[in-house]
């Protein structure tokens, strides 16, 4: 009955929120370096792209972005039929943006969307068997095994109209794998605060406050100008001459520089994102490599030795100017299933990491290929050319190449790279989303969605499973921190660091800086 006392607590809370002053519109002119990849909001998941679709769509649950406690938003209410049932009443009077009412059918339509073989969002949806319509505004979620977490996971399943997907040809999430194109990749239509009026990719998006939205804003934006700028020189420059008034994502070397600037101000905040590197360790071949017939990183001595041959505080210190912790697992810090004792990192040893090489077969080192992004995380392509340098070290002649968020992403799940950096927040601050998509064996649905290294271990996956299952909240927490034991004991990843997140906008912007790096524009002030 847990479930029913979280949500009288959260009724209060969004009751508070819709009941706040709103002051005047206002129009917020903001940037960062990349663009959203998709409007389509099954097709891709990745922060950027969840946290500005959440301005026009709208999930069942969301967060609260002062305390992350889970509030109602679309469901006003929900409880368990029994341990695998879980019967939501949805609220009623609401409308998408074009006028039509949001009814039962939409969100099962929109539940069974997600878990689509081409939806990249099938992760929070790991737990469910199916979704079944009761009225126009009541639907059960029948489980495959119990979920305390159900109503985190689901704050990121985001509503979409059945009527308008079936007319635009959009029933099934565009694969982002694909060149294929369909109608809810370039346009957007949901219940939200806001309605999205227009989108050049790589250059300017437009949203308008959505005249057809049941709730109240405590704040008092109406429109919405997002501009991504790719070059940090630029995007720097246009916060400077007042282009732009917020950037979610300023260079580490310009922050003295900005945090003096008498008409701005900066917000600090630890990021629950951890970054790291995966490798390919399913190939028997690397392409491009000069080791032919085997591929050295199937060798945890291999994998070992690039981890200890990466001096993390010196690129926490010199690429990313303090904005960083050194992360010795795939979590960060306030996710369920971490532990101190897990995050301790293997010890930066230029010599031990020679010694692994040569134990492996490969005293010489090896040539591999190895890719990044360059405009997605914190001095992404900086960390990527130091750690180039380290490598060298020690004889592997990693042969970088960099691509921008749009082109990046697409190419590592064709599984196109040999090393390749993933940044992996956790919207459900649970770490089975990490271990799930992360290390559990490729399968389908969720399961390894983002493995794209392929790492294959079957007893990470014994305790994913046994976790997926497990009710007691202690066994389970258990049973993942276990899990992500297996994962360091056998380097599955390479972990680098916890992103610390800092937000630059002039004086006169009030925002609530979240954890998951996102901006609740309903909550954003402009004086």
């Amino acid at each position: 009955m847990a479930l029913k006392k979280c949500i009288l607590a959260a009724s209060v809370a969004a009751v508070v929120m819709a009941a706040l002053p709103v002051a005047h519109a206002k129009t917020l002119r903001w940037s960062s370096q990349g663009d959203v990849t998709s409007w389509d909001i099954h097709s891709q998941n990745n922060a950027l792209n969840n946290g500005i679709h959440a301005m026009v769509y709208e999930s069942l649950t969301y967060y609260n972005s002062e305390t992350f406690e889970v509030e109602p938003l679309l469901a006003v209410s929900w409880e368990e039929i029994s341990p695998t049932q879980v019967r939501f009443k949805l609220r009623e009077g609401v409308k998408f943006s074009d006028g039509t009412p949001f009814t039962a059918d939409d969100a099962v339509f929109s539940i069974q969307r997600a878990m689509a073989p081409t939806s990249n969002l099938a992760v929070f949806a790991n737990s469910i068997e199916r979704a079944e319509k009761v009225d126009e505004h009541t639907m059960d979620l029948h489980l495959k095994a119990v979920n305390p977490i159900l109503t985190r996971q689901l704050t990121e399943l985001r509503m979409m109209s059945k009527a308008w997907a079936e007319k635009n040809n959009s029933v099934a999430p565009k694969d982002m794998k694909g060149t294929d194109e369909n109608f809810a990749h370039r346009n957007a239509m949901g219940t939200g605060p806001y309605v999205l009026e227009s989108w050049q990719p790589d250059t300017r998006m437009v949203l308008k406050r959505n005249p057809n939205w049941w709730g109240k804003m405590p704040g008092n934006v109406t429109e919405v100008i997002y501009q991504p700028i790719g070059s940090a020189a630029t995007r720097m420059a246009a916060l400077l001459s007042g282009e732009v008034d917020f950037v979610l994502d300023p260079t580490p070397q310009d922050l003295p520089r900005l945090r003096k600037t008498p008409n701005l101000k900066v917000v600090d905040g630890i990021e629950n994102r951890t970054i790291f590197f995966g490798m390919d360790q399913h190939r028997d071949e690397l392409p491009g490599s000069n080791i032919k017939g085997k591929n050295p990183l199937k060798d945890v001595k291999v994998r070992q030795a690039l981890y200890q041959a990466i001096d993390i505080n010196t690129i926490i210190k010199n690429s990313l100017r303090g904005l960083g912790q050194p992360a010795g697992t795939l979590v960060a810090p306030m996710v369920n299933g971490y532990t101190k004792e897990l995050d301790q990192r293997l010890p930066y040893d230029v010599a031990a990491a020679k010694k692994l090489l040569e134990e492996a077969g490969y005293p010489n080192g090896f040539e591999v290929d190895f890719a990044c992004p360059n405009n997605r995380y914190i001095g992404d392509e900086a960390i990527c050319q130091a750690v180039t340098a380290m490598w060298a070290r020690i004889g592997v002649k990693a042969k970088l190449r960099t691509q921008p968020t749009a082109t990046y992403f697409p190419m590592i799940q064709r599984h196109e790279a040999s090393i390749y950096m993933l940044g992996w927040g956790v919207p459900p601050f649970d770490a089975m989303y990490s271990l799930q998509s992360l290390v559990r064996t490729k399968t389908s649905g969720a399961d390894g969605n983002y493995n794209v290294g392929r790492y294959s271990n079957s007893e990470a996956d014994r305790l994913i499973d046994a976790a997926k299952e497990e009710g007691d909240p202690a066994k389970r927490t258990e049973l993942l921190s276990q899990a992500l034991k297996v994962s360091n004991d056998t380097v599955s990843h390479l972990p680098l660091h916890n992103q610390i997140i800092p937000w630059v906008m002039k004086k006169n912007i009030s925002v609530v800086h979240r954890a998951d790096n996102r901006l609740d524009m309903r909550r954003v002030v402009v004086e």
